[in-house]
This record gives structure tokens, C-alpha cells and sequence, in this order.
């Protein structure tokens, strides 16, 4: 601001304009780290007050719009301040859409995030004498990276990644924060592709392909069906493996379910094209994502805190989807009466060291592990419809489920082996995971192949929907297969969520380990509770015959098992 001895020559209006922008500056700052102490679970505590956040943000982004003049000469704003309210408002709209699920308000974050870098409002600031400038600096690309991460903008991403290293090696080290090093660490998992194989064209460039649910993929009911009463409302996605890669609180098994459970953002394609707008927009239609909460290396409270207040929250006739991708843990020996706690469980939180991705122990083996998450943890909460996944290596603790309540209750449970090779990928994430995410990309990662070209992959993925729609009738005529999947199979978005990408990728995994000669260890098989009949399902002629025909088109049919296509 000018000097105090100046102030008198600085006219009404102006100086009235300054003091409103500081009101509304102080006032946004206030709101912004109110945000913290709002409860990250329930629907409804936080949105009147983010409600008031976006409303002085917006005042605030629009007048200095309209004062940019007196601003830059009689308050002094520099750009890195502007930037730094685009940034502010940015995680506005990232934060909307993690309590939200709504994907379209990451087209908004993204597109402020990629106006503060069209506009260079951070350009200037490695020559300022403030090493915190370029930890903010840092802290933007940071939160950009997420973003791009969550569109799969992977060459942003590594573009990203590298500017914000080259920003740091520019900042004079005689200034340098020690919380500069930390965010690098940080940025860096970013620039690994979590694509496993790549798509190109006939050019040889990349094509990204979309992992979100297409409304054009949801299987057609027949006819004389009705549309069940049970949605798909709550989804709780823990992650705690000791050697995944991760960022940003969020694991490679985490991002890929995150993604296998919501729609394509609204526009998507129109919006991407205009990142320079800089306009706070109007909420976008509502459309019925499922709620998610994301939890990395809960502890046991955290836990049962979230899931008490999804169950306490979930509407009337909607499933709870619990996904845990956590380090097994294994009883320590056997009891008379092996109950719900007697089969070990998956491990939340490490309070304890760990060894070459095994635990370590430091206490009596006659303690049971604390944040270990048993099957019986969640007895209470079959009170009303769940749908559990386990990738872990003591998955098969939770085949031992006992519903007790007589609600729809179903278990996909990991296989807890996989070969040598596939376990020197396990960084990169979970096969099981990969494959409920996108089964043909998960074929192809098994089959070693690392790219494919766009006609055979438009080709491959029109041919896995057949197999998807053949699946699918198969389920809905079997009466084997019982009410907890058929009161869910009806519903529009558990059509489109659950079987298609969920117990379809499932299936699609079993029949293929059932078949393939890398796979002949029981333990490498996937199991659900209840069980799938195997004759009506993975041992289906029908259904293997899909596989084997798929493995055809990609000219790996050598890797199975030696049946011919005739045999069927």
C-alpha cells in the first residue's frame, strides 16, 4: 500500500477501493481456514458454510477485476497475490468435489489452475527475496498435478512435474525453505504413467484413455424387467499398502477405484479446451454419483468414525461400498472357536515397523493388532446393504462373512498370490484392482503386452461389451446366483457401476485365471461371498470362450491353457 505520508493525497474513491479489497482479502483468508476445522464426514455440516467461501471469493475475484488500476498503484498487488486467490479458488472447487463425487467441478479447479500458469502469475517470484513465495509456487503445481491426475492429462502431469523441479533449482539457495525438499518428494510419483500399457494412433501418439463410467456402457435391461429399489449412495475407498507408490494421500489402487466408481465430468471435452476463462460457474445438473470418502492409512477410530456416519447417513434402499487395499494381517495361531476376529484381517494404519513390505512384530503375540480391520468390525453395518471389495494378501479372512441381518450383502475378495512377475510390479498397484478398473488394459498388462495400437484397442473394448452383455444376462437368468446381486443388478447405476466394472471385471479375471497356464495355484483365484456358482459363471463354455477369442484378437492365445475354440 503507499506510504502512510501519502495517504492524504490518495483520492476518496481510491483509498474506498483499497479498503474494500482488504476487507474482502481478510474476509476470504478467515473463511479459507475455517475450511480445516469443518468435520470431513456427513453430507450437510459443511455446505452453507463452503457456500459463503465461494460467495466472498467470487466478489473478491470479480473486484479486483474491475480495480486492477487503483489496485496495482495504490494497494501495490502483484501478480504472484493474484495467483495466489486463482489458486485459493481452485481448491475451492477440488475440495466441492471431494465432498461432492461431482466430477464436473474438477473442470473448474482445472481450469483456474491452468490460467495461473497461462497468465505467468508465478513467473516473477523466484526473484523475490521470499523463499516462501516458491513454496507456495510449489504447492500450485502440486494441487494442479492432482487434478490433471483425477482428468488424465498424464503428459501435463509430467510436463508439471518437471517445471515445478526447475522452479525449485532456480530458487537462490541461500533462501531455500526446508519444506521445499518435501514437496518435490512429493511431486515426483506424479510423472509415473499409472497406465500400464499404451494406446496409440497411427501417428504414434498417445491416446489417454478414460477409465470413468460411459452412459452408453450400461447393460440394456430385457424386456419385462423392472428397475430394483437399491442405489449405490455411499463408497468408502481406504488404502494402506506398504509399497505402493502414491501422492497426494492417494494410492495408485485408491486413484484407479476412485475413478472405476464415477461418470465422465459433464463437457468434458468442450470445457478442456477453454482452461483460460477464470470464471466462477453455476453448479452443474446433479447427477447420482456415489458419495466418497478417501481414506489413507486410517487408524481404527478414523475408520469406524467414517463408516459410522455413512451408515448413519445412507438413504433408504441404497448399498454402502466399502473398498479396502491394505497389508494382510494373519492370526498367530488357532483357537478352539474360530470366530469373526480368529482369521486376522487387513491393516489400516502401521504403528509398527515394517520389513520388506511384512510386518515386524514388538509386542506379545497374544495382542491382536489394533487397527486391523476384521471381518467382525463390520458385522454391525450389514444392518443394511454392502458391497465389500478386499485386495489384500489375507483377503480370504473376509470368505468367512456371515450375514446376520438377511440384507444384500456381497464380498469380492483378491486373490491373495500372484506369479513372480506380476509381484515385481506391485508398486505400480494391485492386478485385482486394475483389473475391476479396466479389464482390457489389466489383459493386456498379464499378457505383456505394453502398447497397442487405437483400431485393435476400439476393436478390443466394442468386443469386451458383448462379453459384458452376455455376462450380464447370464446373472440376471441364473437363480443360483440369489437376491444379493439381483436386487442390485437392476438398479441404473449399479448397472452401470457394479456389474459392468465391478463383478464383471471380476469375473473377467477368474475365467482368465482359470485358463491361463501362469495361473494353476488356488490362491490365485478370486473369491466372493457368497460364492458364484463356478458351472453358471467362470466355468461357463460361453464365457471362456469370450476369453480365449479375445486372446485371439491380441495374438496371445499361447499363454493359455491348450484348448482349442472348436472344443466349445
Amino acid at each position: 500500500m503507499s506510504a502512510p505520508g501519502a495517504e492524504d493525497d490518495i483520492p476518496l474513491g481510491e483509498r474506498k477501493t483499497v479498503t474494500d479489497f482488504c476487507y474482502l482479502l481478510d474476509k476470504s483468508k478467515q473463511l479459507f481456514n475455517g475450511l480445516r476445522d469443518l468435520p470431513q464426514y456427513g453430507h450437510k455440516q459443511w455446505q452453507s458454510y463452503f457456500g459463503r467461501t465461494f460467495d466472498v471469493y467470487t466478489k473478491l475475484w470479480k473486484f479486483q477485476q474491475q480495480h486492477r488500476q487503483v489496485l496495482d498503484n495504490r494497494y501495490g498487488l502483484k501478480r504472484w497475490q493474484i495467483g495466489e486467490v486463482a489458486s485459493k479458488i481452485g481448491q475451492l472447487y477440488y475440495h466441492y468435489y471431494l465432498r461432492t463425487s461431482e466430477t464436473s467441478y474438477l473442470n473448474e479447479a482445472f481450469s483456474f489452475y491452468s490460467a495461473i500458469r497461462q497468465r505467468s502469475y508465478y513467473s516473477q517470484v523466484s526473484k523475490e527475496d521470499r523463499p516462501e513465495l516458491v513454496v507456495k509456487k510449489l504447492r500450485y503445481y502440486a494441487r494442479y498435478i492432482v487434478v490433471c491426475l483425477l482428468l488424465n492429462k498424464m503428459d501435463l502431469v509430467k510436463d508439471l512435474v518437471k517445471r515445478a523441479i526447475l522452479s525449485k533449482s532456480h530458487s537462490h539457495p541461500a533462501h531455500s525453505s526446508p519444506i521445499i525438499p518435501a514437496v518435490i518428494k512429493l511431486l515426483k510419483p506424479a510423472a509415473q504413467n499409472v497406465s500400464v500399457s499404451a494406446v496409440g494412433n497411427v501417428d504414434n501418439t498417445v491416446v489417454i484413455t478414460s477409465n470413468r463410467l460411459q452412459e452408453g456402457g450400461v447393460p440394456q435391461l430385457e424386456q419385462g424387467m423392472i428397475v430394483g429399489q437399491l442405489t449405490l449412495a455411499d463408497a468408502l475407498i481406504i488404502g494402506n499398502c506398504a509399497n505402493q507408490v502414491k501422492f497426494s494421500e492417494l494410492t495408485i489402487d485408491m486413484f484407479r477405484m476412485l475413478q472405476a466408481l464415477e461418470r465422465e465430468p459433464v463437457n468434458l471435452a468442450t470445457q478442456m479446451n477453454k482452461p483460460g476463462t477464470l470464471e466462477t460457474s453455476e453448479k452443474p445438473a446433479k447427477r447420482e454419483n456415489p458419495h466418497k470418502y478417501l481414506l489413507y492409512k486410517p487408524t481404527f477410530s478414523q475408520l469406524y468414525t467414517f463408516l459410522s456416519a455413512s451408515f448413519k447417513e445412507l438413504p433408504a434402499n441404497s448399498v454402502l461400498l466399502i473398498y479396502l487395499s491394505a497389508t494382510g494381517v494373519f492370526p498367530t495361531g488357532r483357537s478352539d472357536y474360530e470366530g469373526p476376529y480368529d482369521f486376522g484381517g487387513v491393516l489400516t494404519n502401521n504403528n509398527r515397523d515394517l520389513l520388506n513390505g511384512e510386518t515386524v512384530h514388538k509386542r506379545s503375540q497374544a495382542h491382536k493388532e489394533m487397527h486391523c480391520l476384521h471381518p467382525g468390525d463390520l458385522y454391525p453395518f450389514t444392518r443394511k446393504p454392502l458391497f465389500i471389495i478386499v485386495d489384500s494378501s489375507n483377503s480370504m479372512a473376509y470368505k468367512n462373512f456371515t450375514n446376520l441381518f438377511g440384507q444384500p450383502l456381497v464380498c469380492l475378495l483378491s486373490p491373495t498370490t500372484y506369479p513372480k512377475s506380476m509381484q515385481d510390479q506391485s508398486q505400480r498397484g494391485s492386478l485385482f484392482t486394475l483389473f475391476l478398473y479396466n479389464p482390457l488394459m489389466a489383459f493386456l498388462h498379464v499378457c505383456g503386452l505394453s502398447s497397442m495400437r487405437r483400431g485393435l484397442w476400439d476393436k478390443s473394448q466394442e468386443y469386451l461389451r458383448k462379453v459384458y452383455r452376455d455376462v450380464g444376462q447370464l446373472m440376471t437368468h441364473s437363480r443360483a446366483i440369489g437376491t444379493a446381486r439381483t436386487a442390485e443388478y437392476y438398479d441404473s447405476l449399479l448397472r452401470l457401476c457394479l456389474p459392468n466394472v465391478l463383478a464383471i471385471g471380476f469375473l473377467t479375471v477368474e475365467s482368465w485365471v482359470q485358463v491361463s497356464e501362469l495361473y494353476k495355484e488356488t490362491r490365485s483365484f478370486p473369491e466372493t461371498y457368497p460364492q458364484l456358482p463356478k458351472e453358471e459363471t467362470v466355468e461357463s463354455p460361453m464365457i471362456q470362450k469370450h476369453i480365449l477369442e479375445l486372446a485371439t484378437m491380441l495374438d496371445v492365445q499361447n499363454l493359455f491353457i491348450d484348448s482349442t475354440l472348436s472344443d466349445y
